[in-house]
């Protein structure tokens, strides 16, 4: 089993950051695809980013590169979300998801979720 705890939302002003973190525990974190998803109310769940275990390789939503940048340190089994020049259209409920085989955009195929975190972008 993987746990997975998101932090580093809040409220801030169109065209702030904020970094996200997702501290993961249980088995070989470094094994795992970790991804973010993020889910505005009345909307579906929706591929942010992702990193694999290999290499690191990423990759983005299409609207969202250039803004967002994943990444993530092994060492301390966690994983960041760097969100930068933030619109208020980015208001949603992030989670982190991870699996061991899977490293693609669709939600459905993660095994793993953390319980998400707000973040709020006023205008």
């Amino acid at each position: 089993q993987v746990q997975l705890v998101e932090s580093g939302g809040g409220l801030v002003q169109a065209g702030g950051s904020l970094r996200l973190s997702c501290a993961a525990s249980g088995r070989i974190f470094s094994r795992y695809a970790m991804a973010w998803f993020r889910q505005a109310p009345g909307e579906e769940r929706e591929f942010v980013a992702v990193i694999r275990w290999s290499g690191g390789s990423t990759n983005y939503a299409d609207s969202l590169k250039g803004r967002f940048t994943i990444s993530r340190d092994n060492a301390k089994n966690t994983v960041y979300l760097q969100m930068n020049s933030l619109k208020p259209e980015d208001t949603a409920v992030y989670y982190c998801a991870a699996d061991p085989t899977y490293s693609g955009n669709r939600s459905r195929m993660y095994n793993y979720w953390g319980q998400g975190t707000q973040v709020t972008v006023s205008s």
